[in-house]
This record gives C-alpha cells, sequence and structure tokens, in this order.
C-alpha cells in the first residue's frame, strides 16, 4: 500500500447512493475489486458496469459464476470471493455492517482488517459501524450520506387492501408462497424474489413486476441487500426469523435495512406490517425512520493465519480466540464442520499427510452446503470429492456427468426445481474451481446450461400463481399469517396453523378423511411441504434410535414402534434380505436413504444375532470337503433338514467330520438334522419370514404360538412350512422336532416288532392322550391297534405280588425298532423349561395317584360271599408295531440272525439274547436263521461326543 493510499467508510442509511458511489469510485481507477453481499447484487452491478465500460474488462466471480475475459480491469464479486493479493488500485466492500452477521461476520471481518487497495479502499455501510471500524482502523476517514426520500411508517394492513408496487416480506419459503397464492386469487398474481433462486429466475421475475406485468412483489429479506426495485411499500408479514439455528425477533436496524427497499431515489416510502404480524412500536418506528440505532460493540472473527502442517493443527488455528475485546469468536461455520467431520475418518486422515494435501482438504471443506440437507450428508460427498481430487489430481468426468445429469430434470412442482437449483449450485461451484475437472470450460458450460434450464422452468411454475400449492382451507386460515407452522403431536397427529389435517405415519402423511378428490390432493401437497422439517427431523431421531424400538411382523413388515417404515424383500441370499421403505416422495431422496441404511443395519444385526451359530458354521474354514458341503446344506436349510432328505450324505460322513460339525451345536437326530439352538422362538421366527421371503410367498404363515410341544398340523401349508417352524407332522398334528427325537430315545428300548404300549413317560414329554399319541404314531410309521382288557387295579396285583413275587407280571425287554442307518445314537435334548407338564395316565399294573387300595373279597380268606361277581372294567390300549415305513422313507430290509427268536425278546443282561437259558421259554421256537452277508465291520466312538466316555464304559462291560 502506497503512502497515497486512504481507506474511507461511507456510512449510512438505505437509498443514500452508496452503492453508485464506489462504482463511480472504481472506474476513476485503472483497476479495481467490489465486493458485494449477495450474488444477485453482484450480478446487478456488473451488468452496470458493462453497460458503462463493456463485457471485456470487466470480471464477475461469485461461488457459482465466474466470468474473466482475459484483460479484466474491474472485478466485481461476492465478499467470500474476492480475489487476495492481487494488488488493485481500488477495492470495495459493500454492507460491511454484516461483520455482526453470526453467519458469514467472520468473511466480511477479515475484509475489513486485510483487504485494502494500493491507492483507495471503501468500506460501505451503515452508521452502527462507525465504533468497530475506528477501533479496528484507526487510519480510516468517515464520509456519512444522508437518505435521498422520505421513509414513513403506515401501520398495519391486510393484504387484500395492499396498494399497488408494494412488496410483501417474508422470512421462509412456504411464507412466500402461501403469500404468493393469496394475491394471486385476491390481486391478479404477483413476482417473487428469494436469495435461492438463480440470476436469472430472480431478474425474469423482477422484469415481470419493473415492466408492469404484475403490481405486486413476494420477497424474502434478500431484497434488503441493495436490490433496487420501483418499490413504494414494504409490508412485514412477520417480525422474527430463523437464523440456521433458532427462530429470533428482527432487531430494528435489520428491519431498517428492508424497509429502506421503499422510496428510491428522490421518490418517498413507507412501510409497515401485514397479516398476524404485531404492530411495530412507536419508539422501534420511529427509529427506523429516523435512521437511529444502538451501534455494534461485537464483531465475528475467525483467525485468518491457518496453519497446514497437520489436520489437527489446521482445526486448532480455526478455533483459536481472538485477542481483541471488540471481536468474538465466529461460531462454528459450516467449512470448519465439515473438517471435524472429514477429520475422524481415517482413509481422509491417511490422505491429508502433508501441507499440500491439507490445503486441497480444506478447498474442498470450504464448499458451501446448498442442499443444506445436514452436514452428515454434506460431509459425505466431500470426502468423494475430495478422494478423488487427491488420488488422480481431478473429478472424473463420469462420474460428475452423472451427479450431473441425475439434476438436469425440468418436471416436478416449484419445490423440486429449487432443489435441484440448490443441488447444482453444488456442482457449478466445483466447476469454477481451477484445476478441478479436466475440461473446465465444459463442466462451466454444462453446469450453466443445467442451472438456466431449471431457471426457466422454476421461472414457469412460479408465473403458473402456485394453482396447486395451496387448498382454499389452508390459506383462509393462514389469512395474512407469517408462515405455515406444521405440529406434530406424539400420536402423529398434524396440525397446521393450529388446523388438523391428517396423521404422520412412520413416513408417510396420511391426509384427513373427510377431505376427498381434488381438496384431498392439494391438502395433502400443502401439508406436505409445511411438514418437510418434520421428516428430516423423524430421520434423525429414527436413525438414531436403538434396535429395541425396531421390530418387524411375521409378514416381512418392518416397524418403528406402531407405524410401518418398511419392509423386507427377498435378497441374493435368504440370509441377505433387501429392505423397501415407505417414505413419502415429498420428503425427498436424503430421508429415504438414511430410513434405508437404518432399517438394513437393523436387519442385518438382527439376523447376525439370532443366528450366530449358523454364520460361524458357514464361516468355519476349518471344515472340508464332505463336512463343507454338509455345512452348506445345513446354512442352505437355514440351521434345519429333514434326515430323509440328506441320508445319502449323513451316510458319506466320517466320525471326525461329524465331530467337526456337532462342534456348531448339530444335532444328528433319527428324523431331523438340526441345531437345537435355533429353535428358540426368535430365531424361529425370523426363520420363517426368511423363508418365505426366499420361497416368494405372497402371504407368509405365521409361526406356532412358542412352547408347544405338539400343534395342529396344517395341511394347506406350504412345503416345507413344518420344518421351517421347527416341527414334523405326523397325523393331525406336528410336534416339535427336538421332542420327536426324545420321543424316538424312549421308543428305541420298546419291543417295536413283537408290539409296545405307550409309557406314561411317553404321553407325559408329548401332552396327548392316549388316542391323540396314536394318531401321533400312525404318522411316524407305526400301526396302532386297538384293544380292550379288563383293568387290573393296584390292589389285586398288589395281593398277587405278595402271594408268589414270580407270577408278577415283568416287564419284557424291548427289541431295538430298525434304525435309518448305524449312525450312532445322539444324546437326547434337554427338555425345555416350558414343556406341558405330565399328564396322569392309566397304566397296566400300576395304582392312579391318590387312588383307594381295595382289598378284593376273599382276598384274606375272611371275606367270601356268595354275592355275584361284577363284571370287571374295561380299559381301552394300543399295541404299537413299526409299520417298516415312515412316510417320508423306506426302511432297511431286517437283519437275519443265527440265533432263535420269539415273540418277545430274551430275559437276561442288558435285554440282550444271551443273557437268559431260558430263551426258549414263552415263544415258539423257528427254524435256524442265518445272516446273509458278513457281519458289519464295529464303528469307531467318536472321541468328540459328550458321551463318549459313557459309551467306551459300556463297551467295556460287555
Amino acid at each position: 500500500m502506497t503512502g497515497s493510499s486512504r481507506i474511507v467508510a461511507v456510512l449510512g442509511p438505505t437509498n443514500t447512493g452508496k452503492t453508485h458511489y464506489a462504482i463511480e469510485r472504481m472506474l476513476g481507477h485503472r483497476t479495481g475489486v467490489m465486493g458485494l453481499p449477495l450474488r444477485l447484487l453482484a450480478r446487478e452491478v456488473y451488468d452496470k458496469i458493462v453497460a458503462i465500460r463493456g463485457p471485456s474488462v470487466v470480471a464477475l466471480v461469485t461461488g457459482e459464476e465466474r466470468i474473466v475475459p482475459p484483460r479484466t480491469k474491474y472485478w466485481v464479486c461476492t465478499v467470500e470471493a474476492m480475489p487476495e493479493g492481487m494488488g488493485c488500485d481500488f477495492l470495495a466492500v459493500d454492507e460491511i455492517q454484516l461483520c455482526a452477521d453470526p453467519e458469514r461476520g467472520h468473511v466480511f471481518t477479515d475484509r475489513l482488517l486485510r483487504a485494502r487497495g494500493q491507492h483507495e479502499t471503501l468500506f460501505l455501510g451503515a452508521d452502527t459501524m462507525r465504533g468497530p471500524i475506528s477501533a479496528l482502523v484507526p487510519d480510516a476517514q468517515f464520509l456519512h450520506r444522508e437518505r435521498m426520500s422520505q421513509l414513513t411508517y403506515n401501520g398495519q394492513k391486510k393484504i387484500s387492501r395492499m396498494p399497488e408496487r408494494s412488496a410483501i416480506v417474508g422470512f421462509s419459503v412456504e411464507n412466500v408462497y402461501a403469500i404468493a397464492e393469496l394475491i394471486r386469487r385476491q390481486k391478479g398474481g404477483c413476482a417473487v424474489v428469494m436469495g435461492a433462486l438463480s440470476p436469472r429466475t430472480r431478474n425474469a421475475q423482477v422484469d415481470m413486476y419493473q415492466n408492469g406485468e404484475v403490481d405486486y412483489l413476494v420477497a424474502t429479506d434478500a431484497i434488503g441487500m441493495g436490490l433496487n426495485l420501483d418499490i413504494n411499500h414494504v409490508a412485514f408479514s412477520a417480525l422474527s426469523k430463523f437464523d440456521g439455528r433458532r427462530m429470533r425477533p428482527l432487531a430494528p436496524n435489520e428491519l431498517a435495512q428492508i424497509a429502506g427497499r421503499a422510496g428510491r431515489g428522490m421518490s418517498n416510502g413507507s412501510f409497515g406490517v401485514t397479516g398476524e404480524a404485531s404492530p411495530l412500536s412507536d419508539d422501534v418506528a420511529q427509529a427506523i425512520m429516523a435512521h437511529r440505532f444502538t451501534p455494534l460493540q461485537k464483531l465475528n472473527w475467525r483467525n485468518p493465519a491457518f496453519q497446514f502442517g497437520s489436520v489437527d493443527g489446521l482445526i486448532a488455528s480455526l478455533e483459536t480466540s481472538p485477542d481483541n475485546p471488540i471481536l468474538v469468536k465466529a461460531r462454528d461455520a459450516d467449512d470448519l464442520i465439515a473438517l471435524r467431520t472429514l477429520a475422524g475418518l481415517a482413509e481422509v486422515r491417511a490422505r491429508a499427510s502433508d501441507g499440500q494435501s491439507i490445503r486441497l482438504l480444506w478447498d474442498v471443506c470450504r464448499i458451501p452446503d446448498f442442499r443444506g440437507i445436514s452436514h452428515a450428508e454434506h460431509a459425505g460427498l466431500l470426502e468423494a470429492i475430495f478422494g478423488y481430487l487427491h488420488q488422480s489430481g481431478d473429478i472424473p468426468d463420469d462420474w460428475l456427468a452423472r451427479q450431473i445429469q441425475r439434476i438436469d430434470r425440468t418436471d416436478g412442482d416449484i419445490d423440486a426445481l429449487s432443489k435441484r437449483l440448490a443441488f447444482i449450485r453444488t456442482w457449478t461451484y466445483v466447476a469454477q474451481r481451477k484445476g478441478w475437472t479436466r475440461d473446465e470450460s465444459h463442466w462451466r458450460g454444462a453446469t450453466r446450461a443445467v442451472e438456466d434450464r431449471l431457471s426457466d422452468a422454476l421461472h414457469e411454475r412460479l408465473t403458473q400463481r402456485f394453482v396447486d400449492r395451496r387448498t382454499s382451507v389452508l390459506l383462509r386460515r393462514l389469512n395474512q399469517k407469517e408462515a405455515l407452522l406444521a405440529e406434530v403431536n406424539d400420536k402423529g397427529d398434524v396440525t397446521v396453523e393450529g388446523e388438523f389435517v391428517g396423521r404422520l405415519e412412520g413416513f408417510r402423511f396420511s391426509p384427513d378423511k373427510g377431505a376427498a378428490g381434488a381438496e384431498a390432493k392439494t391438502l395433502k401437497a400443502a401439508s406436505l411441504q409445511a411438514l418437510a422439517p418434520q421428516f428430516h427431523l423423524r430421520a434423525d431421531r429414527f436413525y438414531n434410535a436403538p434396535d429395541t424400538e425396531i421390530d418387524f411382523t411375521e409378514q416381512g413388515g418392518l416397524m418403528w414402534g406402531t407405524h410401518a417404515v418398511g419392509k423386507l424383500v427377498k435378497g441374493s441370499d435368504p440370509l441377505k434380505p433387501q429392505v423397501e421403505v415407505f417414505v413419502d416422495d415429498a420428503a425427498g431422496v436424503d430421508v429415504a436413504q438414511k430410513v434405508q441404511r437404518r432399517l438394513q443395519h437393523f436387519i442385518d444385526r438382527k439376523i447376525a444375532a439370532l443366528f450366530e451359530p449358523l454364520l460361524a458354521l458357514s464361516k468355519d474354514e476349518a471344515l472340508t470337503g464332505l463336512a463343507r458341503g454338509f455345512a452348506f446344506r445345513m446354512v442352505e436349510g437355514l440351521g434345519i433338514l429333514q434326515r430323509a432328505d440328506v441320508a445319502d450324505d449323513v451316510k458319506a460322513l466320517d466320525q471326525d467330520a461329524r465331530g467337526a460339525l456337532r462342534k456348531h451345536g448339530i444335532r444328528f437326530g433319527q428324523f431331523t438334522i438340526f441345531m437345537p439352538l435355533l429353535l428358540k422362538p426368535a430365531p424361529t421366527r425370523l426363520r420363517l419370514v426368511l423363508w418365505s421371503l426366499a420361497q416368494d410367498l405372497q402371504e407368509f404363515p405365521e409361526s406356532p404360538p412358542p412352547g408347544l410341544v405338539t400343534v395342529p398340523a396344517k395341511t394347506d401349508a406350504p412345503k416345507g412350512y413344518h420344518t421351517m417352524c421347527g416341527y414334523r407332522a405326523a397325523g393331525t398334528r406336528a410336534i416339535r422336532i427336538d421332542m420327536l427325537e426324545r420321543l424316538a430315545d424312549m421308543v428305541r428300548a420298546e419291543d417295536s416288532r413283537g408290539g409296545f404300549e405307550a409309557k406314561a413317560d411317553m404321553l407325559s414329554i408329548t401332552g396327548m392322550t392316549l388316542e391323540q399319541f396314536a394318531d401321533l404314531m400312525t404318522g411316524l410309521g407305526y400301526s396302532a391297534e386297538k384293544g380292550e382288557r379288563a383293568k387290573v387295579k393296584a390292589s389285586e396285583a398288589a395281593v398277587a405280588a405278595q402271594q408268589d413275587p414270580k407270577e408278577v407280571p415283568q416287564k419284557q425287554p424291548e427289541e431295538t425298532p430298525p434304525q435309518p442307518d448305524e449312525t450312532p445314537t445322539e444324546p437326547p435334548a434337554e427338555e425345555p423349561a416350558d414343556s406341558p407338564v405330565e399328564v396322569p395316565v392309566d397304566v397296566p399294573g400300576e395304582a392312579p395317584p391318590d387312588s383307594p387300595v381295595e382289598i378284593p373279597p376273599g382276598a384274606d380268606g375272611a371275606g367270601a360271599t356268595d354275592a355275584p361277581v361284577a363284571a370287571p372294567e374295561q380299559e381301552v390300549f394300543y399295541t404299537f408295531r413299526w409299520g417298516g415305513m415312515r412316510p417320508d422313507r423306506r426302511a432297511k430290509p431286517a437283519q437275519f440272525s443265527d440265533k432263535p427268536r420269539g415273540k418277545g425278546k430274551p430275559q437276561g443282561k442288558k435285554g440282550g439274547a444271551r443273557g437268559d437259558k431260558r430263551q426258549g421259554q414263552g415263544r415258539d421256537k423257528g427254524a435256524q436263521q442265518f445272516q446273509a452277508r458278513p457281519p458289519r465291520p464295529e464303528k469307531k466312538i467318536d472321541p468328540d461326543n459328550p458321551f463318549a466316555a459313557a459309551l467306551m464304559g459300556l463297551k467295556d462291560n460287555s
């Protein structure tokens, strides 16, 4: 800076010609830079200078637009995009009072402290900045300018009574749209101006107003930053706004900045309030008219001395607090939040290992969050961009083309087009960065073309006067209100401006059933517009909800509390289902993706927890050969296989393979091969859902109630249903497979060929009556012969035992039933705690509990009489014999032996045929028989079998 350089603060209210003065001063120098608060205002100033000097010497640089001719002398920029270190002759910063802005203030403060022209520097703004500028820039001169017209307060008016050439100001998109629709109905139409609009759309809307096509303008506070329009009256529809963190009232100087747009040049203007905005107090109104406001005391500041030695060092430098009492540390901006988020990622930290890569990371983090979705979503996009730039030096053309192609659509309503415009601004910004793309001119032109198409489409929708944006009911309820405020209570009831409009069930909105036809459609559209913030808040709450709040139904639905939020669909593998979410289109793609990710995490974790043994089996690299193939069959069968279906595979397994499989909890039963841990209610319920998905069933069958040993068999159930439930159908009922194996162990000790009767233990574990048990055994392949006989009472048996113990009927040893194969018998599974209570059963030769013992007449030799003897009481019994054929497989042929056989097993040691010398007693001796094939070699005892020691002891004893 030369000795002739001067710093001037040009301060005063609106409509003082400050911006016009700065343009004249800049054009009086050889080179110059002007920083403006909005790209809309930057475009307006650029057009003015181009009209004076021509486009060949004027540059326009904003975050999304860059026009730089080769012979540029004058730069018109947004404050954030102002070039540094150019050594220009002139430099100006407009709206310098924004140093106190909580979001962007630190940028303006940095320009106040460090941006200088070599010959002249101007700071343009409000009188409230005099004190801070005097303290921070001691050599600054001050130039005060008076307003060129009068500004008066007109109080409160209804929108229907607004004078022509009025601007109604709202502070939310919803509020702007609602007011615009109301004016369309009552006044014939209006133009809309918002900061989120592209310059092309904004200019088209302003042209409608300036040309007299419409007499009303509905705008946000964006018009307060220097936009010069022919406005006679400014009306505030609200006196508070959302500043990005909270709702807060507008300060008098902020109201004055907007109200000052009324009365341009020498024309006087007025301001007031409308809708439900309360009238201004006399003190505030007088302060605005007299331009007297409380001076600013604090300016936002962020350390400009960045440290690029490490990522942590950069973050620490950004978090440094100022040492000047006038400066306060700015709240965390989006770029710092993004940097912290990316710094927590291991891959990003590994890439950002030197000064150059850290600078690149910081440049990427400074990409503005135009989309405004969430910090996490924005950080994910920045991570991808940084990865491409660090790895290859530029962003791949195909990837960038896909991002832009998704946005290049002109269908949809105003909100959809506005969102696409916000999205394309991100890629327009990226395309403007030097060196980030391979063909900068191509991508700058491509993004600009998409923005222009979207802008034209949005302008077209806006000129349709919002015919599909609001219902008349909501507009009457709005009736000059501040905004469409939506509330959702704990039950999901949605009210807009206190009016019930429907219910929010999960992420789907159900309109009030009282509306019908076109009214219902419009009501839903308006309500969803107001519910947009609620969808994002609810999605964030759902994403952080614990798994205990989410569950699946037996039809594959996914529930969050009492609301359905999605459903399971078939995946590439039965254990890897996919998720389809129930989210309204109005909620946006980002909400749907967040819900989808959360539900996918839930079901993946649920499967991992409930099917942990099965997943461990599939991942066991120690299994080889036949054992590995059998493990695959078990995983394919979701942990349950009918033995008949894999009989050949089971025979092929040696003892080592079986031992390895048993270590994973697999039990080789007589009827079923299964994993007992997967028979619990929770895995069974999930297994049935996964199996139904894999079978493409339209309606999923329900699982049986937990804790029942037998259930009625479903004849119309899909094939494999009972197996997936952990049951085996036998007759009219189905029995739980683990209890079936316990029953098989009991039957194995009976004489299956000669016939046996049901024992109390058999009836107890099944919880059946004798008739039901007979039906069950018939279904398992046994014949059930019904008979009747005289009931033997316990007293008769006791007397007979006293007279001659040898006469008491002895229990005959049973013959082992034919086995499906020579697989060693598995130990019986433990009975679950919820097994049925044992049912008392009349068993021959045993007295029922608590039954009185009756002494028959004459038993003691003294009570004999000639009275007629009553007919003995009859009882029903069943004799069960192996039928030789199970429903699902053939029985093995009987083995012939050279030992004689009779009706029952010989009495003796272990029930064998060698222990009794009287083996011919009680049976007919048949012809001698011989085995037709050599004896089968004895199988080795599996050392891994938990009963190996006991089996070895039995073998030694034999």
